[in-house]
Parts: structure tokens; sequence; C-alpha cells
């Protein structure tokens, strides 16, 4: 087995399956191989990152799964990406999930896609990037799915005390919500806070 081949495979698909992870099972089944071969393959993937000081990601494990991830010691560079002005807008695609997991937490990204009705990974990694949601757990059941929920930074980036102090939203009867309803919410939301957009 050529592992320098299979690191290339396995590197692509961590990176397509993002924070969601890809467990051991799924990696063999995918790439058709042995689970002993693909955790060769993960073990030396993992020592390629660690040992080379210009990558800027890492391969970790988490509740049975394998993500990629940033390293920990560029934190401070990320966070001043995070804080820079010019990053501190919030896409309509991204305020609409931030509704989402605001009233709906713990949820997971497919139960965010069933109800948005499109794909929210770059949505989720602009949030957990600006430090807005965060992962509170892993579902029960088949995949143990990541649930999402809003952070501490996304109390103080809104002027909350608490949860409980979100403005009220209409009930969907049929628990759908548009992205017009989500304009309403923030719209709504800024004129009871005094402001005129999102802002750090």
């Amino acid at each position: 087995m050529e592992i320098v081949h299979w690191k290339g495979i396995l590197e692509s698909l961590l990176f397509v399956a993002g924070d969601e992870g890809l467990s051991l099972k799924q990696i063999s089944h995918v790439m058709e191989i042995e689970e002993f071969e693909a955790v060769e393959i993960l073990k030396r993937l993992k020592e390629q990152y660690e040992n080379d000081p210009d990558r800027g990601i890492t391969l970790i494990e988490l509740a049975g799964t394998y993500q990629l991830a940033t390293k920990k010691e560029h934190a401070p560079y990320l966070k001043k990406l995070v804080e820079s002005p010019n990053t501190n807008t919030l896409s309509q695609a991204a305020l609409e999930t931030l509704a989402i997991i605001s009233y709906k937490q713990p949820i997971t990204r497919i139960e965010i896609e069933e109800i948005r009705g499109v794909k929210t990974e770059r949505p989720l990694q602009t949030l957990m990037a600006k430090g807005l949601i965060q992962e509170v757990g892993r579902q029960e059941g088949a995949g143990r799915a990541i649930l999402y929920g809003t952070t501490k930074e996304f109390l103080d980036h809104f002027g909350l005390k608490s949860l409980k102090e979100l403005p009220p939203f209409p009930e969907q009867p049929e628990d759908e919500f548009s992205q017009e309803e989500a304009d309403l919410f923030f719209e709504k939301f800024h004129e009871e806070k005094g402001e005129n957009g999102f802002s750090p």
C-alpha cells in the first residue's frame, strides 16, 4: 500500500467532511481498505501535520470521529482575524443559521439544513470562527452528529444576559424558518437594542 497516495485521499475526505468528521468505519469503507490500514494512514497523516511547522492544520479525534482542525498555537492569529473590522459583518446565510441555532439549540447541521432547505457548512464554519456558536455535544444514535449551540460571545455581541432575553419570535406551524423571517428577527432585535447591525 502506498501511504503517500492514500494520505492525499484521506486528507480530501476529511476536508469535505468538515466538522462532522469521519469514523474509522466510514474511512475504511469509502477508501475500500481495512480498518487497520486506515489507522496507519491516519497516524502517518497526523505525524506529517504535527512535524511540519509550516502546516496550519492538524488531525484530531473527537467522539470516535476524525476531523481536520487548526493548530492551537495559531489561536491568537485566528482571534485577531475574527475581531478584525473587515470581518464583523455576517452574511444573510450566517444570520439565518444563527437565528435558527439560537432558538432551536442544541441542534445538528442536518436539522438546520432541513429547516433552511440548503447546505449550511459554510455558515456554520463562519459562526464557529467568530466564536458565536460552539459544539455542545453529540446526538444519540447512529452517527452521533455534532450538536451546536450559542456561546457566551453570542450573548455579549448582542448585549444579552441570557437566552431568555431573546426577542419573541412567531411560532411556525410547519416548523419552517425562512430567510424573510430571519430578516425580521434581526431587524426587530436591532431595533430593540438600538443597533444598526452586527458589530463585535
